[in-house]
């Protein structure tokens, strides 16, 4: 026998006997709550969930409610969520009661190192406390002329491809590539030539790679807290040299390549904070790739260095955190926004009104800032304009309600203890229960999409795409928040008007989210940090692409939006093989009755 083969039974072996641990383990677990039977022996309804699960997921909860017992692997029951003060339970008071998963904490150490995804407790806190300020307003608006040369490289290099009036033209690669290059000159500032069709990049590759080879191992990852608690470093490096699944050594390869470029930008870095600063600003002797003089210092991790140095001993991150921060910034602004985008082009490509309605509000805000020599179309919008743009703000706000670019997280009991629900739910014998025993351990599924998606929160018709719905009747914004001072372009709507004129609040109940009362990027102590870059980006690609190119959706080709977890789009058979990620739009050069 080989010792590959060898090797291979070992780790089944392995497998089965964590497996029957797992099975007695969970079988003494139970949760009263009304949910679908078990699909199947091994995966539960799980399948179900995470594979192009859209419609199973909004059909949970229109059946069973905001709370849902569901059968994950082997079995086990978990809980699956969208209730509005359950999720407020979950995220913001008793988020150390409800943390992140083993599996998720120990998975995603090995892969990215000790950042913010990767840690709990006081560790997490002192990082967060730590980045907080890196990404302020006051930073976001520093950085917004420093990568807005990408959104117009970007416009550029889809202008050179239309060679005949219109071209159909698959927008995943770009808009993958254009993310890609925003979050790493913004984050690192470092360019990878990514926008440059001739060149290729080891670490760009390994980046698009990541999530594909990851989606391909799922049924392995709730393994890695057993192999990693008895097994060493040295052991489970052998297991991996041994096993025969191609795609985990796929995985690892892809792992290494990250952390090996991050680890010598960060040592770039810190010498170019120590001992080359003149005047605030990075000398000219920075390696190759390094954004040079137009970054100056003030990418996401030049700041943290900065403020890291500055730090007393108690509060300064160690070198792994700061590499961890490096891996996990990049991974998280990575392909979340490269889907959004995607997603938005695509809605403008469907809805010809709403593509001409924001190009008409684009044109008169750069006109109103045009000079004398310049065409409108080449004015760069200040970051208070760009960001206080009503339309753009309601279609960008729309579409990440309806769709999510991460549908679902996980959250784990790390002792017993009662969750609370806002609307009433069945228990397993048909009574109506208004909380949730749960015992120790037991995991919970927070939905992100049934929330974002709840008619009760939302209004019937919640799971429409009707940016109008974040307007005043006047086409002005309405203010989410209390005790805020309204930016311009918002209008204040009291609590003693309507309710519906404010989105996601009704009779004063709502959702923890941090961002306009939606789930998508969560909320309490591990909301997404970098929200206000994601959207800062996706409102700069559109709002330069939309002013020189115009966008339809192709005759025969059916797109269709796949959900897995993260967002898929494919097209559908004959024309596809729904398969191969792609979003092929018909792109052309604007003309005067496109506004």
């Amino acid at each position: 026998m080989s010792v590959a083969h060898a090797g291979a039974s070992v780790l089944l072996a392995l497998v089965l006997w964590a497996l029957v641990k797992r099975l007695t383990a969970t079988k003494a677990r139970a949760i009263d709550i009304a949910g679908p039977e078990t699909d199947h022996w091994l995966k539960g309804n799980y399948h179900r969930i995470f594979q192009d699960g859209l419609e199973y997921n909004l059909q949970l909860t229109e059946k069973y409610g905001g709370a849902v017992r569901i059968h994950a692997l082997l079995g086990e029951e978990q809980l699956y969520v969208s209730d509005p003060r359950a999720l407020h339970h979950i995220v913001v008071k008793e988020q150390d009661v409800y943390e992140e998963t083993d599996m998720f904490i120990m998975g995603n150490k090995l892969i990215f190192g000790e950042g913010l995804i990767s840690t709990l407790g006081e560790q997490h806190r002192k990082q967060r406390k730590m980045l907080n300020p890196v990404f302020s307003l006051a930073n976001m608006r520093d950085l917004l002329p420093t990568i807005q040369p990408i959104a117009d490289q970007l416009c550029d290099l889809l202008v050179s491809k239309i060679t005949a009036g219109e071209q159909e033209i698959d927008i995943v690669p770009w808009t993958s590539r254009g993310a890609l290059e925003y979050i790493c000159q913004a984050a690192l500032g470092y360019t990878f030539d990514a926008l440059n069709p001739e060149k290729t990049s080891e670490y760009a590759e390994a980046l698009r790679r990541f999530s594909p080879t990851a989606l391909r191992l799922i049924l392995i990852r709730p393994f890695v807290p057993f192999f990693v608690r008895n097994f060493s470093l040295q052991w489970r490096n052998r297991i991996m040299d041994w096993v025969p699944i191609k795609p985990l050594k796929e995985f690892r390869r892809i792992v290494e390549v990250m952390h090996r470029t991050c680890k010598g930008i960060y040592a770039d870095k810190k010498s170019a904070i120590e001992g080359t600063l003149v005047d605030g600003s990075l000398k000219l002797n920075e390696p190759q790739g390094a954004t040079g003089f137009r970054s100056r210092g003030r990418d996401i991790i030049s700041i943290l260095l900065r403020a890291n140095r500055s730090s007393n001993v108690r509060d300064m991150l160690t070198e792994s955190e700061l590499l961890g921060q490096m891996n996990t910034i990049i991974f998280a602004g990575f392909e979340t926004t490269a889907i959004a985008t995607s997603r938005l082009l695509y809605l403008l490509a469907s809805r010809p009104d709403a593509q001409a309605r924001l190009r008409r509000e684009v044109r008169a805000a750069k006109m109103a800032h045009v000079g004398d020599s310049a065409r409108w179309q080449d004015v760069n919008l200040s970051y208070d304009v760009l960001m206080g743009l009503p339309y753009l703000d309601a279609l960008v706000r729309e579409t990440l309600r309806v769709y999510p670019p991460t549908s679902l997280l996980s959250r784990t009991t790390r002792k017993s203890t009662v969750l609370p629900l806002e609307f009433p739910v069945r228990s397993a014998s048909g009574q109506e229960v208004t909380s949730i025993p749960l015992p120790e351990n037991t995991t919970v599924i927070i939905s992100i999409l049934a929330a974002n998606h709840n008619k009760e929160i939302w209004g019937e018709d919640a799971s429409d795409w009707r940016p109008e719905r974040w307007l005043t009747s006047t086409g002005e914004r309405v203010r989410l928040s209390d005790g805020e001072n309204p930016p311009d372009g918002y209008v204040v709507v009291e609590r003693s008007e309507e309710e519906d004129k404010v989105p996601g609040n009704r009779n004063g109940i709502k959702y923890p989210g941090v961002y306009a009362s939606m789930m998508t990027f969560l909320g309490g102590g591990r909301a997404c940090i970098g929200f206000k870059f994601a959207e800062m980006e996706m409102k700069q690609v559109l709002t330069t692409l939309l002013s020189t190119l115009h966008f339809s959706l192709p005759a025969e080709k059916e797109i269709y939006w796949k959900m897995n977890g993260l967002q898929v789009p494919v097209v559908r058979p004959p024309a596809g093989d729904g398969q191969t990620p792609q979003v092929p739009l018909k792109i052309r050069l604007v003309r005067d009755d496109d506004y």
